[in-house]
């Protein structure tokens, strides 16, 4: 009796050499699909392309022709960018927009550090100290210059008063009509209205750094200013990276505080580059002129921007 051996079937192999059932199983996941990743960045980039992209393309088409408020235009090439660029107001302004922004930003970040290190731990008191220096920031630079306005007044503002009382002054300065100590006045409200911010974003970034690092430099015997200095600032970069950068945008783009407080005056001395766009646009009925000037200010801040991140970047 003869048997017959039959070749056994072989085994299906659960991986396949091609990857298309692995590729499938993926493209039906719902934590992997391509589809899932636009959908999540369509709102951000729609807004940008109609609130940044879209004003930026009519800006520059309006820039090109003698743009009014009302009535026709006519094509007139580059002639709005030579207007701005030989305004007798324009410049300067820009000149001294950029003092304005070194004069506030550095106080800002250091003031803004040192109310972080102040708050950063958890202590009894802390939480009401983060409210009361948070505070200006909240109540905003707006409400601040119109209370500064009030009390830098000659003979009845409380500035002059509390000078006067310490012997400093005989209690009848004009701040306000004097540019430099207009700008002082200013770069005092301002340093003192917006470190608030500064303050959380830095303490945000100190409170998370794990304890276990200080803990370390404590047993290597590092003191307060050299864990400060390299352990919270290393650390704390990117954070002091980005308020930097807001100060600095938010400086070169200032318009409220000078126009309540100093309309731009004595003369044009306190007049920044938003300011003269401002005048240029809805004094003087030129937006063509006024677009360019916009432009030309958008360059600007983007190059500098550009410099401070390349400058505040992590190296390797």
């Amino acid at each position: 009796m003869s048997t017959t051996l039959k070749a056994a079937p072989p085994e299906r192999s659960s991986a396949t050499p091609t990857g298309h059932a692995s590729d499938r199983r993926r493209s039906g996941s719902l934590t992997h699909p391509a589809r899932t990743g636009v959908l999540l960045v369509a709102p951000a980039v729609l807004f940008v392309l109609v609130f940044v992209c879209t004003p930026l393309v009519v800006a520059g088409y309006i820039s090109l022709t003698d743009f009014p408020l009302i009535g026709s235009y006519h094509f007139t090439g580059l002639k709005n960018y030579e207007l701005a660029l030989t305004d007798p107001v324009f410049l300067p302004s820009i000149g001294y927009t950029l003092l304005y922004t070194a004069i506030v930003t550095v106080p800002i970040l250091l003031l803004g550090y040192a109310l972080a290190v102040l708050v950063r731990a958890n202590r009894r008191g802390s939480t009401l100290l983060r409210t009361i220096f948070f505070l200006p920031f909240i109540i905003g630079l707006t409400t601040i210059s119109f209370t500064t306005l009030l009390e830098a007044q000659p003979n009845s503002g409380a500035l002059n008063a509390s000078l006067k009382a310490l012997g400093i002054t005989d209690g009848t300065t004009a701040w306000l009509v004097d540019g430099p100590l207009a700008t002082g006045v200013i770069a005092v409200m301002v340093v003192w209205g917006t470190s608030g911010l500064t303050m959380v974003l830095l303490m945000s970034a100190m409170q998370a750094i794990p304890k276990e690092v200080y803990e370390s430099a404590e047993l290597d015997g590092a003191g307060w200013w050299r864990t400060e200095r390299h352990i919270t600032l290393p650390m704390v970069r990117r954070a002091l990276a980005l308020s930097a950068v807001i100060s600095v945008i938010g400086s070169l783009l200032a318009f409220g505080q000078f126009y309540i407080l100093t309309q731009g005056g004595p003369g044009s001395e306190t007049t920044t580059v938003v300011m003269s766009i401002y005048r240029r646009a809805f004094v003087d009925l030129q937006l063509g002129t006024s677009n360019a000037m916009s432009l030309i200010l958008v360059l600007i801040i983007a190059v500098i921007a550009a410099v401070q991140f390349w400058l505040l970047r992590e190296k390797d």
